[in-house]
């Protein structure tokens, strides 16, 4: 019983800030700048290309600044490839078979970069889910246009990024980025886990196809959350956290769509949220999804819009088919221990 309400207790519980504020500002300005500028140019519906560029933003947090904008730089480039493969796969119509087959390949070749490189947040979840968005949603600009938007987001967020080193400009040139080697003991670890991106990411997109439920991508990146866990409870808990955190900011984006605002308030929305969900992002998974499922709904809602109840309809069905799929496939696909933690087999003829 008391494994069980630590559990419970560790599931609710919020750690105390630890300088969450700057992080948060430093994404929440990021994403800012761009989609007011998008608004003011007259192009609100390229905000989702924008967001994902800024979501650069959101690695390298506890980085010295030379070593945030390598590690940055990476994600940036993850983030840019998601966003340009998927306006390429709607650009060519892509069947969503097709759809399901290359996102569940690109998860687990993402993965691999991801555990090579040791991005943090772990795993290439934001850059399969760019892909699956922009994949999802028609595209009426040039694929060089999106690839543009994300690419400028993304810059201007490194350059936040790095703001702060002008204030004492010190460089240590022999600071690097720690990485895996390219052969050795990470590769079956890291084999584990391109392993389970390839087998959720599938599995969720194909079930969601066959029970005929709308954007399909959506349970492909909730299966995928889980999956960046240090371990086998922490991978648990995030899909759990996926689920309630969700089904929480779909009340709050209810509450907004159905009032119908304009797109002005929108796209002010999609700016405002973002500060709180990345001000909970490290420390409560569950509670930045209150802020964060509106942000990524709105800004859907921008580049295409569609009916808002089902909207919020497949959201929760297609989140918690995902969370349930990825929590079961880390149930199911263990890490491998390391053979000097393996228990010794007795001669059977001792």
């Amino acid at each position: 019983m008391r494994p069980v309400l630590f559990y419970l207790r560790a599931l609710v519980s919020v750690p105390p800030a630890v300088n969450d504020h700057w992080p948060a500002l430093r994404v929440g300005l990021g994403v800012t700048v761009p989609v007011l500028l998008l608004l003011l140019l007259g192009h609100p519906e390229l905000t989702i290309y924008a967001v994902f560029g800024a979501f650069t933003g959101m690695y390298g947090r506890g980085e010295t600044h030379q070593l945030r904008l390598v590690h940055q730089t990476q994600a940036a480039a993850l983030l840019l490839t998601g966003v340009t493969v998927g306006v390429a796969l709607s650009i060519t119509h892509v069947q969503a078979w097709g759809l399901v087959f290359i996102e569940a390949l690109l998860a687990g070749l993402g993965s691999l970069v991801a555990d090579k490189i040791k991005l943090r947040p772990a795993g290439p979840f934001f850059g399969i889910f760019a892909l699956g968005a922009c994949a999802s949603i028609p595209t009426v600009i040039p694929l060089w246009t999106a690839a543009l938007v994300c690419a400028a987001s993304a810059l201007f967020s490194l350059l936040v990024g790095f703001t702060g080193w002008f204030g004492n400009r010190t460089w240590d040139s022999t600071a690097r980025r720690t990485t895996e080697p390219r052969s050795g003991p990470w590769l079956p670890k890291a084999g584990v886990h391109a392993t389970r991106y390839i087998v959720a990411v599938a599995a969720a997109g194909a079930l969601g196809l066959l029970l005929g439920i709308g954007h399909a991508y959506w349970a492909m990146a909730a299966a995928a959350v889980p999956l960046a866990g240090a371990d086998l409870s922490s991978r648990v808990q995030r899909g759990i956290h996926r689920i309630l955190g969700t089904y929480a900011g779909l009340g709050v984006t209810a509450g907004v769509l159905l009032l119908h605002p304009g797109t002005t308030v929108l796209v002010i929305l999609v700016m405002a949220l973002q500060f709180p969900a990345e001000l909970f992002m490290m420390r409560h998974y569950g509670v930045a999804l209150i802020f964060f499922t509106p942000v990524i709904l709105l800004m859907t809602q921008l580049a295409s819009p569609v009916d808002p109840v089902s909207l919020l309809a497949d959201r929760g069905l297609e989140t918690l088919i995902g969370a349930v799929v990825g929590i079961t496939v880390v149930l199911l696909i263990r890490d491998r221990l390391p053979r000097s933690n393996m228990a010794p087999v007795k001669n059977p003829a001792a």
